[in-house]
Formats: structure tokens, C-alpha cells, sequence
């Protein structure tokens, strides 16, 4: 029998930081604040083995639970003097998730439990002030309404609306007590109403029926899609973890807050937060009261006339601000706290390490590695690699007139333009078909959560910088500007109404989440300069990587981005995509209905000078870096019209017969052309293809070379080889080719010829056509179609339902399948080395900008991967980090 139950408290606890895996994010960093001797309320965590237990029995729990869980309410009952269930000194706890890796609002929390019809008159009677007891158990019930017995949230929300209007007042702490004890029978009725069941009052049957709601939130769709988006195992599971409550909401030197111990939007180090006075957290992070900074200064900069913490409450704030530095110093690392201030007395909920922008990474990681806190190594360590792409947002041109339509908080930097739209799925459906827009919200939920992913941007009217849609987006490095208090959005008239102006659903708008604002249309925006903490922390990563990163790169433009960028040479050229441009797709149709090689070889004579400026362009960009192009690859019916008017058209320009040219689109058509007559295959049966491709790169690898004046040593790269025959049929007529231009110029240059591994034969039989191939580069794409058998552009269709039953971890085209695919590449690699021991290994798919893919080619001591240019600072951080282990 394993321990399912941790306690905490009194300076004392059973779990630490380390136990992340099983104690979750919130259990092990309570259990290290009580081991510090800092305030914390005790409770117990029950471990996330719980959940992975409760998933494979049918939702039930281990034996052994119940009994734990008890003795550990009678440990926290003798901590704090009350009782749980007692209706003279009732104990009342919060139960709350925590998964290994932060998921903020994504599954749910239940706060107040223990409150009941009897134990609400001896809250009352504890604390002096029955207001706060029945504004307490209301909450209790909404709460416990909502997220265990599922009454939605708005059937609560609609009555205290409805209640505020008749007594004509704006807060919920406008309210009296009566008020409250009105609403709780509303609600319980509701409940009734609702269920079919009343309300229930016994605290042990309360205390299990949210337990139970916590673990099952595991897998409602907002997580669902939070673990998708950022690759969070399903099997991981969540704990969860019961806590004595402690009051915000007990008059007004009682408060709760929100904190950061560095701002996470500019990595500047002040204090960054938000609180309220007499309220409780959900209050904060929900955006139903507009919350107060935190310190003075924030105070003066927001032009904020409510009073700071720092002035409300200066000792209570001296003592937060001690613990701030405590934690930072101990965790050496941003911390995100939650705390409660219960009549002058602070308590700690929960500290974390802190979500903050790329921005504020770079600027912190820096930071701290001059404040002698970390070294380089850790600093490039805690950037997150995927969140570079933050840094590559545009922002809006200062000399651009901007027409200002709102001004909100500046919740997550960055700049964006789109069509207003007011839903989720109104969101979806936009960027599904290439429109950007902006999600305008009162305040987002986490059901949210993927309308937030698919717009470019979020606005909401209510809500702070540590609201819901602001640590979100911040979390996804979307622009947000939240809190536009004067900004009315009508949901059914789809409308957003500001200073006198309405703008409706569809109508253009810009946001600024660096400065908060929201303007009138689309406003020019302009390419960020990657800022000095960027250069640095990238100068210690590349001096810390082992391999080389390159990009895919088929124009001269994204050539220019990618060197911008870092990129050390160019590690996939798509050649076809040259051929579709529309004044040399005539060229190749000639050549496709050419009669014979004659024919074939004439039409091909035209496409070759374009073809050699191509190669030149990209040759001269990379001055010297390697540049890997691959040969023809798609089959040859991509280039032919398929519909009797395309054809018409296509056969008069051409002057060719209409009917000859739909037989030879017969003719061409495959089944299954991805399995087809392509690749290696078309050099096979043409080889003029191969052999003008191989001229133009040849020539071009001439002309650059004279006008730079460094080398050029182009890799010539055969696609989906599959037999070192293949390979040896097509390598001679290249060699043959290289021949012909260096005696027609002159000139000598040295070249190299190699495959790309994409099927699993290939990377068996790595050792036969290595006697033929200078270089592998795997191309990871259609490798894990061959390995899968299933189709990229397909298999969205079922992956979903994979990821959702936890079949899979992760979608095999994001990241490379280490298992099989990754085995596939392993053994290439091992038996390409045994034939030629310096043969240059690297990986063109799109998994060589994932990081965890990246993890992985280190593993295997591949020489470099390559990527999309927007992807070259990602790919450089992920392998520094690689090579660190």
C-alpha cells in the first residue's frame, strides 16, 4: 500500500518542492513555505497516484483513502482549534487542484466548504459579523453548485444582478446581510430546482463530491485543450489539496492577493500585483471587482486613486513583502503568490514559479545570472524555447495615425489587428479560415481557453493584470489589454461600446498590450528589434550548443530572415516550390507533355536559367554557409490542371491540344501520390530533371562563389531514397553533370551528394546506401507517415480522440515519436556510421523547431536540425539546452 495523503502546517510537512510529480505544483511548494516556517494554513494534498487510481477504476478511490484523509482533517483540526463538521467550531477548508506544471483556471476550485444551514450561525458567532458568514456560505453555494453539482455559473450570477439593480447598487460588498440571506435561499431553491436534490449539508458528503469535482476537472475541455496547447501528458494526473481556510472578506483590514516578485510583463524588479480589501481570491482573478495595486509606485503609474496595500495596510505589507524576497531568494527564480490577509494577520496560499512574458524571461534570466543568482548555464535553462516566438511579434509604427477607441491595462505585450468577434467558436471559425481577429470579452473563463489560442489577440472590459485572460495570454504570448471599466459590450446586440462610439461584430480594431490600448481599425505595425538581453542569453546559448542549426528556406526572403535570425546555412531547399511560380509553370507543364526526352530536355533548357538565379540568390545569402537543395520531389500531376476550363486555358497558352493534355493528366494521376511516382523515383524516369537541376546548381555555386569570394559547397539532395541502387543511378548522372560544367567553365568546386531518410527502409538499410551518400538528413514528416502509415493531412481526424483518451501524449507530426519514429533514426544514424564514419547527419521535418524533437537529435548526436525561419532562435535556445541535459 502507497501513502496517498501529505500534510502540511505549523512549520512543519510530509512532502517538499522536489515531489512536484506527486504532490503537484501547489502541494510540494506549500509543503516547502510550512518547512520554511512561513504562514501557511494547514490542510493535506492528495497525491496525483490518486487520480491515475481514480481514472482506472471507474472514477472510485483506493481503499486506504477515506481513513487517511481523516486522520489528516484531525491533524489540521488540532492546528487550528476547530473541527470539521462541528457546529460550535466548524473547520472550513478550500480544495483546490495542482498539477506538476502549472495550469492556471483550468480545472476547479472549491472554496469555503464545511458551511452549512447550522455551522453558517457559529461562523457568525466566531468571527462577530454575520455579513461576512452569510456572504461566505452564499458563496459556498455557487460555488459548489457550479463546479460539483453543475449548475452554470450565470443562474447564480443573474440573482445577485437582479438583487443589486433593486436595491440600486453597483458592489456585491454594498450588500447587507439580509441581502445574502435572501440570495442563500434563492440558490438553495435553485439547486432543488436544478438537480432534483437540495442542497447538501452534511460537510463530509461536501468534502468528497469536490474532491471528486477536482479530479474529474482533470479532463473537461478546457484542460483538455491546455494540455494539448502546451503538451502536458494526460497520464500525469493532478493532485489535490484541502486547506483550513483563512478570510479576505472579514472587513476592512482583512484583503487578498495576487503578486508577482518581478513584473512579468518587462522583467523589471518591483513588485507587481493586485488585492482587494474585504474580499476573497476568486474575487481578484475573475475581474469582479476592479482590484488595487499592490505597492505605491504601481499606484502613482496607473494614476489610480484607490489606495495601494503598501497604504492601506503598511504592516501587513511589510511582512508580504519580506516573504517575497524570502522565496525568490530560496527558489532563486520569479514567484507568483497567492495570500490572504484575515484581520491584519498574512497568510501565504500558494507561491510558484511565475509566468511571465519572453520579454520579462530574457530580461530576469539575465538579470539574475548579474545578481550572481544563477549561472549562464541555468539562465538559458529557464527560458522556456518556444516562447521566443513572443519576441517576433510586430508592434504598431509610432508614426502611424491611430484613431484611440479605448484606453484598458496593458495585460500581456505585443500588438494586434483583427475582426472583432465576441465567442469562442466565432473565434475558431475566423482563424480556421485565415482571418485574424480579436476575442472581446466582459471577462474570460477558462472555457475560453481555445477562442483565446485562435485569436491574435484578447480584450476584456473587466479584470486586472492577474486576471484570467491576462496570465493566459501571457502564458501563450498573445497581446491582451483587459479592465476597459467604461467599455460596454453588448453580447446579443454584437456590439462594444466606448466614449459614444459602437463598433459591432466584424469591424476592425487594434490592440497595444504594451500600452493598453484599443484602437479604431488596422494600424501599421512594424518587425520588433530583438532586444540586448536576447543577444546575450543567445551568446551563451550558442556557445554552450553542439549542433548546428540551420533552416528550410526556398526564396531569397525567407533566406534573409533565417541569417537575421542565426541560421548557420539552409538545411532544405524545396525546389517544386520554384516551379509553381506562375512564369515558370508554364515551363514545366511544356515539359510534362513533351513526347520524348528530346522534348523534355528542351523545355527544361528554359526553366534552367531561372532555376540558376534561384540557387545563385540563396548561395550569396548564406556567403559560404552549407546549402542543401533537394531535387524535384512531388509528383508531376501537383503541375497539371485537373478541371476542363484550367485545362482550355492551360492548352492555349501552351498552343497544345486540350485533349492531349487532360490524357496526360489521366495518365499521371495516382491513388495514393504521396506513395506514388515521385522523389528519387522521377529522376529515375527522367533523369534530365535531375541533371538540369544539378547544371543550375552548379553553375550557381560557380557565379556566387566569384562574387563573394567564399566557397560554396552545395549538398545535393535525393529524395525518399529507398534502395542504394536508386541512389547510385541518380548520383552518376550528377557526377557526370559536375564534370561537364567544371570543363565547360573552368573552374573546380567541390559538392557533395546525399539522401534524405524518409521511409523505414531507408534507415534500415542505412549502411548500403551510405557507400553512396555523403549526408543523411531525415525528413521527419513523411518518415512518420511511412512509420505510422497514416496521413499528415488526415490524420487530424482521429489524433484528437487519441490525445483525448491518452493513446498518445502528443500529436507524432508536433513531436518526433521517439519510440518508433525516433528508433527509425537511431538506427540510420548508428548504421550510416558504421559505413562512413564522417557522414554529416541532420533533420529537415518540421519537428527540427520543436524543442522536446530537438531533445531528442542530441540524444543521437545528429550534426544540426533545420527549421522555418521564425524558428532558428528557438531551435538555437532548445539546442543549448540539449547539450546541458
Amino acid at each position: 500500500m502507497g501513502k496517498w495523503v501529505y500534510t502540511f502546517g505549523d512549520g512543519a510537512a510530509e512532502g517538499d518542492a522536489s515531489q512536484r510529480d506527486l504532490l503537484g505544483g501547489k502541494g510540494a511548494n506549500l509543503a516547502e513555505m510550512a518547512s520554511l516556517g512561513l504562514p501557511v494554513p494547514p490542510g493535506m494534498t492528495i497525491t496525483t497516484e490518486v487520480c491515475t487510481y481514480f481514472y482506472e477504476h471507474d472514477r472510485s478511490y483506493p481503499p486506504e483513502l477515506e481513513a487517511e484523509v481523516n486522520a489528516a482533517l484531525d491533524q489540521i483540526a488540532a492546528s487550528t482549534g476547530r473541527t470539521f463538521g462541528d457546529p460550535k467550531m466548524p473547520l472550513l477548508v478550500s480544495v483546490r487542484s495542482g498539477a506538476r506544471i502549472s495550469m492556471p483556471g483550468m480545472m476547479d476550485t472549491v472554496l469555503n466548504l464545511g458551511l452549512n444551514d447550522e455551522t453558517v450561525g457559529a461562523l457568525a458567532e466566531n468571527a462577530g459579523d454575520e455579513r461576512f458568514a452569510v456572504d461566505s456560505y452564499r458563496r459556498f453555494i455557487q460555488m459548489y453548485g457550479d463546479v460539483v453539482l453543475g449548475v452554470e455559473h450565470r443562474k447564480f450570477d443573474e440573482h445577485i444582478e437582479a438583487l443589486k439593480d433593486e436595491r440600486g447598487v453597483e458592489l456585491d460588498t454594498d450588500l447587507t446581510a439580509d441581502d445574502w440571506r435572501g440570495i442563500i435561499e434563492i440558490y438553495k431553491d435553485l439547486v432543488l430546482k436544478e438537480t432534483g436534490k437540495p442542497f447538501p449539508q452534511d460537510p463530509k458528503d461536501q468534502l468528497w463530491g469536490a474532491i471528486g469535482a477536482v479530479f474529474g476537472s482533470w479532463r473537461n475541455d478546457r484542460a483538455i485543450t491546455y494540455r494539448r496547447l502546451h503538451q502536458i501528458p494526460e497520464r500525469w494526473g493532478t493532485a489535490v489539496t484541502v486547506q483550513a481556510m483563512v478570510f479576505g472578506n472579514m472587513g476592512e483590514t482583512s484583503a487578498t492577493g495576487v503578486a508577482f516578485t518581478r513584473n512579468p510583463s518587462t522583467g523589471e524588479k518591483q513588485l507587481y500585483g493586485e488585492f482587494l480589501i474585504n474580499a476573497q481570491g476568486e474575487d481578484v482573478v475573475a475581474g469582479i471587482r476592479t482590484p488595487q495595486d499592490i505597492t505605491e509606485r504601481a499606484r502613482i503609474e496607473a494614476g489610480s486613486e484607490k489606495p495601494s496595500l503598501e497604504r492601506s495596510l503598511p504592516e501587513s505589507f511589510a511582512q508580504f513583502k519580506a516573504v517575497c524576497d524570502k522565496l525568490e531568494a530560496h527558489y532563486r527564480d520569479v514567484q507568483d503568490l497567492e495570500f490572504t490577509i484575515e484581520r491584519g494577520k498574512l497568510w501565504m496560499l500558494q507561491t510558484r514559479a511565475g509566468k511571465r512574458t519572453a520579454k520579462a524571461a530574457l530580461k530576469i534570466a539575465v538579470d539574475m545570472v548579474d545578481e550572481k543568482l544563477i549561472s549562464e548555464d541555468e539562465a538559458i535553462k529557464r527560458i522556456e524555447p518556444a516562447s521566443l516566438d513572443q519576441l517576433l511579434h510586430p508592434m504598431i509604427d509610432p508614426k502611424a495615425k491611430t484613431d484611440l477607441f479605448a484606453k484598458a491595462l496593458p495585460a500581456s505585450p505585443g500588438a494586434a489587428a483583427g475582426e472583432i468577434v465576441f465567442t469562442s467558436e466565432e473565434a475558431e471559425r475566423l482563424a480556421a479560415s485565415g482571418r485574424p481577429c480579436i476575442l472581446c470579452r466582459i471577462e474570460t473563463s477558462p472555457e475560453d481557453i481555445s477562442g483565446m489560442h485562435a485569436a491574435g489577440g484578447i480584450f476584456t472590459t473587466r479584470g486586472g493584470m492577474t486576471s484570467h485572460a491576462a496570465v493566459v495570454a501571457r502564458g501563450m504570448g498573445k497581446p491582451c489589454v483587459s479592465g476597459a471599466g467604461g467599455v460596454k459590450i453588448d453580447y446579443a446586440a454584437g456590439t462594444i461600446t466606448a466614449g459614444g462610439v459602437t463598433l459591432k461584430k466584424g469591424d476592425k480594431i487594434t490592440i497595444d498590450g504594451g500600452t493598453g490600448e484599443v484602437l479604431v481599425g488596422e494600424v501599421p505595425m512594424l518587425k520588433p528589434e530583438l532586444s540586448g538581453d536576447f543577444q546575450r542569453l543567445m551568446k551563451w546559448a550558442d556557445a554552450t550548443r553542439r549542433m548546428k542549426v540551420r533552416t528550410n528556406a526556398d526564396t531569397p526572403h525567407d533566406a534573409k530572415t533565417a541569417r537575421e535570425f542565426g541560421a548557420e546555412g539552409i538545411g532544405l531547399c524545396r525546389t517544386e516550390h520554384m516551379f509553381f511560380d506562375p512564369a515558370r509553370i508554364m515551363g514545366m507543364r511544356e515539359m510534362i507533355l513533351a513526347d520524348d526526352t528530346a522534348g523534355r530536355r528542351a523545355a527544361l533548357d528554359k526553366l534552367l536559367p531561372m532555376q540558376r538565379e534561384d540557387f545563385t540568390q540563396l548561395f550569396e545569402i548564406m556567403a559560404g554557409l552549407p546549402v542543401t537543395i533537394r531535387l524535384l520531389d512531388p509528383p508531376l500531376h501537383e503541375f497539371i490542371p485537373h478541371t476542363d476550363e484550367e485545362i482550355a486555358d492551360v492548352a492555349r497558352a501552351l498552343g497544345a491540344d486540350p485533349e492531349k493534355l487532360k490524357n496526360r493528366a489521366r495518365m499521371l494521376a495516382e491513388f495514393n501520390p504521396m506513395l506514388g511516382h515521385r522523389g528519387v523515383r522521377l529522376a529515375v524516369s527522367y533523369p534530365e530533371i535531375a541533371e538540369m537541376q544539378a547544371r543550375a546548381i552548379f553553375e550557381a555555386a560557380i557565379a556566387a562563389a566569384q562574387k563573394t569570394g567564399a566557397p560554396v559547397v552545395p549538398e545535393v539532395m535525393v529524395p525518399l531514397v529507398g534502395l542504394k541502387t536508386e541512389l547510385e543511378f541518380v548520383k552518376k548522372r550528377i557526377d557526370a553533370t559536375a564534370k561537364a560544367v567544371s570543363e565547360e567553365t573552368g573552374q573546380t568546386f567541390t559538392y557533395q551528394v546525399g539522401t534524405m531518410v524518409e521511409l523505414p527502409r531507408a534507415a534500415l538499410n542505412a549502411d548500403k546506401i551510405a557507400e553512396e551518400a555523403e549526408f543523411f538528413s531525415f525528413g521527419t514528416n513523411d518518415l512518420t507517415q511511412t512509420t505510422f502509415g497514416i496521413s499528415r493531412d488526415d490524420a487530424g481526424v482521429f489524433l484528437g480522440s487519441y490525445l483525448r483518451e491518452a493513446i498518445i501524449d502528443v500529436d507524432p507530426f508536433v513531436s518526433i515519436d521517439t519510440e518508433g519514429v525516433g528508433e527509425l533514426i537511431r538506427i540510420g544514424a548508428e548504421r550510416g556510421r558504421a559505413t562512413r564514419p564522417d557522414i554529416k547527419l541532420g533533420i529537415c521535418g518540421e519537428h527540427g523547431g520543436d524543442p522536446n524533437s530537438i531533445k531528442f537529435c542530441e540524444t543521437v548526436k545528429l550534426d544540426y536540425v533545420s527549421c522555418s525561419p521564425f524558428r532558428v532562435p528557438i531551435a538555437r535556445l532548445a539546442a543549448a539546452q540539449a547539450a546541458l541535459g
